[in-house]
């Protein structure tokens, strides 16, 4: 079978685009595909979300009918490079075996990274056996270690850092950070003719010393600060649990489960999830700058109360609707 590396190393870069990094800022968007937790429901789909940077697409979990979220939201399977899976409740991934599938179906040949936790490479394994499946790409697995916080993945346009959760199993949220632009030459203050390789240097942070006259051009006189690095945070099944705090700390946009509101937190407790309240707490002491709560409860009809409460205690909240986008 082509494909399937199912890759342990917990730093991995497996697939490098050949470009440099980019000196504009990145077009950051994030969209929700799906907002509903384990039992169906016939107005809400099951978790599912995409963060795209410029042309490059991140899907982060992968709940049942998630290709069809997809093909509505009109966005194209060949930018999908990336997928990212939490946790092995079936409302977070049992969409995934279908989506490879099809990306199979289509010939594919691009690689596809897939970032989850222990045993779902073992599950793709067996439902390609099973189905007589040979992929027509490389499937890159980074397995995670949802005990710990670690840099899982490296990219030229961001990093994948693993965010330990509290859940009834082995659960990980993700932070996604950009990487920041290089800093910007001071057109004013450059010579005439001034050599390429020496503004490189320059806006790599690096002094230069002209060898010809023995002088030093400093590269915080010569450049000003580039963009700097975004970060998006993505908390999905946990019960309220402070030590996600310091790893999630001063992120642009932050997803947080909510999926009961206070009248239901003894059920939160029980089940490790998180009620609307808490997940604005944790998004007012991480000091993050907006808020997105999802992954409610089939019980709840509506959830207007959910944004509410999270909005006493962290004002920019914003409930998580099916197509929803969120510019960062």
């Amino acid at each position: 079978m082509k494909g399937a590396k199912f890759l342990r190393n917990p730093v991995a870069s497996i697939f490098v685009l050949l470009f440099t990094t980019k000196s504009t800022p990145l077009n950051i968007e994030f969209t929700v595909l799906g907002t509903g937790s384990a039992n169906p429901q016939l107005d809400r789909n099951p978790s599912a979300y995409l963060l795209s940077l410029d042309n490059e697409y991140i899907l982060i979990d992968c709940g049942e009918g998630t290709q069809y979220r997809l093909l509505e939201q009109h966005i194209k399977h060949t930018r999908m490079r990336h997928i990212l899976i939490s946790h092995l409740h079936g409302d977070h991934y049992f969409g995934l075996i279908g989506l490879i599938s099809s990306l199979n179906l289509n010939r594919r040949t691009e690689p596809l990274t897939l970032i989850g936790p222990p045993g779902l490479g073992e599950i793709l394994t067996l439902q390609f056996k099973h189905s007589s499946t040979s992929l027509f790409f490389d499937l890159n697995f980074v397995e995670t270690d949802p005990s710990v916080s670690q840099l899982v993945y490296e990219h030229p346009l961001f990093s994948v850092t693993t965010v330990p959760l509290v859940h009834r199993i082995p659960c990980n949220g993700y932070v996604i950070t950009t990487k920041p632009s290089p800093r910007k030459m001071r057109k004013e203050m450059m010579p005439e003719n001034f050599p390429i390789p020496y503004i490189v240097k320059l806006k790599n942070g690096e002094d230069v010393t002209d060898e010809l006259t023995g002088k030093v051009y400093k590269s915080v006189d010569y450049t000003k600060p580039g963009k700097p690095a975004k970060k998006i945070a993505y908390c999905s099944d946990t019960a309220y649990s402070e030590p996600v705090i310091p790893i999630i700390a001063g992120a642009d946009l932050l997803f947080h489960e909510a999926t009961f509101n206070n009248s239901n937190e003894e059920r939160a407790t029980f089940t490790h999830h998180s009620t609307a309240r808490q997940a604005g707490l944790i998004a007012k002491q991480a000091n993050v700058k907006k808020l997105i709560i999802g992954h409610y409860s089939s019980r709840y009809k509506e959830v207007e109360t959910h944004l509410i409460e999270a909005k006493e205690v962290f004002e920019n909240t914003l409930l998580g609707n099916e197509g929803l986008k969120v510019k960062v």
